[in-house]
């Protein structure tokens, strides 16, 4: 059995922990909330990816399980998370702790377990945030790019956050997608350099009540697996 290694998850937590006022209560926001002028073709995109992944189902989420899990080597690192979007009502369940904490209320002792929810919530909604976070973000566009894996030519939209604000401002992300608005490759640019600081697929995707998720991203030669477990969206009624 994978033992499991905290010091794992400090190597790779950062991410993606970006704006904290980005990803926040707001999340639950509906397309007409977010923009209500005209789009850009950079907006355009956005919402296309974001649709294609089930953004028009995002208001009826009551609440959303998850358990985010990190394999490197022969140590696995693994959390669960139970949210309900309406309320940011969050509970994380680790190995060595479980707390329960508001989005609108946090206080020193739930500040770890919200950095941690906003990495791995990022993981599980990435394409979703490219319409959520539309506040101190920029996208740009790519018609023909080269996935850094695959090696196929993609379409590619980046995101970069604003230098201030948040857990780790500054950061940038290059989406990979298909003719289908489907991500399947991205990176990772801490601080918006040029060299990538993580790049993974995006793969196995299902749909859950209308969301449809990415549950595996597997880096070059599997040096780190990331992976989704204990998928649950309840909807209302």
């Amino acid at each position: 059995m994978k033992k499991s290694l905290l010091t794992l998850f400090a190597a790779i937590a950062f991410i993606s922990c970006k704006t904290e006022t980005d990803k926040n209560a707001d999340t639950a926001t509906t397309e007409a909330e977010v923009i209500t002028e005209e789009r850009t073709p950079e907006q355009e995109v956005a919402f296309k990816i974001a649709e294609a992944n089930g953004l028009a189902n995002w208001e009826n989420v009551s609440q959303l399980e998850f358990t985010f899990n990190v394999d490197r080597g022969d140590t696995h690192f693994e959390r669960a998370w139970k949210w309900s979007p309406k309320t940011n009502d969050i509970t994380m369940i680790s190995e060595k702790d479980s707390v329960n904490y508001n989005r609108q209320a946090i206080d020193s002792l739930a500040m770890d377990a919200d950095k941690g929810f906003i990495n791995d919530s990022y993981w599980l909604l990435a394409p979703m945030h490219l319409v959520w976070d539309e506040t101190g973000t920029n996208l740009k566009l790519q018609d023909t790019a080269t996935a850094p894996m695959s090696k196929e030519l993609l379409k590619k939209i980046t995101i970069t956050y604003g230098d201030e604000g948040g857990y780790t401002p500054g950061d940038a992300y290059d989406f990979y997608y298909d003719d289908n608005f489907m991500v399947r490759e991205w990176v990772y640019r801490r601080g918006n350099v040029s060299e990538y600081s993580m790049v993974t697929t995006w793969e196995d995707y299902n749909d859950y009540n209308g969301i449809k998720i990415a549950s595996d991203h597997k880096a070059p030669e599997n040096a780190v697996h990331l992976y989704f477990t204990d998928i649950a969206v309840k909807t209302e009624e």
